[in-house]
């Protein structure tokens, strides 16, 4: 299952049963989103033993999430018949006590079968170990019908998931465009309001090609130059685009893909010293974190 090329949600419920003339194994799983995978699965305590067997299916199949669960046997008449316990050794002294204890008061020596029952422990309802070897290739099918079920509603809301992102992506793509768009007029803006105040300031003395104007607006342009941040960008951008077309287990790799977008974003906003690129950058932000909401949920 692990190599299923379908982007798959961490949430999911599955439910699965098998059965036989002894007895009928039902298994329920849910899921929800976890970084790693973490089982925990209510055994009947008589099963405790294949605690082992159900964690390796659960982790054949799933690589991240918090499964919860149960697991319930119901015994066919057939098999409850050779569950009552005869303790014939408890069963013979009870009764030799009682007929002493009726010589003792002399007390009418009236012991039937059903007096038997009034003795603790003499019958015991304890299923054959015979009978619980018979569940293992129940339990097998009931848990692997949980989990192919499970797995089908985790891919359905994977399939949601991923749309959703990838059109996410696409609205970030846009703005990281328009700010490359708007990046070569941040210069030239710096330019017309430094040669502005230099003319108030001293008037009649600049001249736009003066040299040490040139530096500072050389230096400027340095400082504020955004192209590495956005060539990054576009490169994560591209590769979450990709492990979304891709499919498979890319929740890890996406959430890592989100981290370095943020990282990239809050550089340019502090470099960039221009309000629409500042006003696009908290867009980018805001549209991020709701795409990294959704990345939480992806296994």
């Amino acid at each position: 299952m692990k190599s299923d090329t379908t982007v798959r949600s961490m949430t999911g419920r599955g439910a699965g049963a098998a059965a036989d003339a002894w007895a009928r194994v039902e298994a329920e799983l849910s899921s929800v989103n976890r970084k790693s995978l973490d089982v925990a699965v209510q055994l009947p305590r008589f099963l405790a033993a294949h605690e082992g067997l159900l964690h390796q299916h659960i982790q054949r199949a799933l690589t991240r999430g918090r499964v919860t669960g149960e697991v319930r046997v119901t015994w066919t008449r057939r098999a409850r018949a050779t569950a009552i316990q005869l303790d014939e050794s408890l069963a013979r002294a009870g009764v030799e006590a009682l007929r002493a204890t009726a010589r003792i008061l002399k007390l009418p020596d009236d012991l039937t079968a059903s007096s038997l029952l009034e003795l603790p422990d003499v019958l015991r309802v304890e299923q054959p170990a015979a009978d619980i070897a018979r569940l293992e290739p129940l339990l097998r099918k009931a848990l692997d019908a949980a989990l192919r079920d499970l797995q089908t509603m985790r891919r359905r809301e994977g399939v949601a998931l991923a749309r959703d992102l990838r059109r996410r992506m696409t609205g970030l793509g846009a703005i990281v465009t328009r700010i490359q768009a708007r990046a070569p007029r941040v210069t030239e803006a710096y330019r017309g309001a430094l040669l502005e105040r230099l003319a108030r300031v001293l008037p009649g003395k600049t001249q736009p090609d003066d040299e040490r104007i040139l530096k500072e607006i050389a230096l400027f342009a340095d400082r504020s130059d955004i192209t590495e941040e956005l060539v990054r960008l576009r490169s994560h951008l591209a590769q979450a685009r990709e492990l979304l077309r891709n499919g498979g287990v890319i929740g890890r790799s996406l959430d890592f893909l989100a981290q370095e977008m943020m990282r990239e974003i809050n550089t340019l906003s502090a470099k960039a010293n221009d309000g629409g690129i500042t006003r696009e950058t908290i867009a980018f932000k805001a549209e991020l974190e709701r795409a990294r909401e959704q990345i939480q949920n992806i296994e």
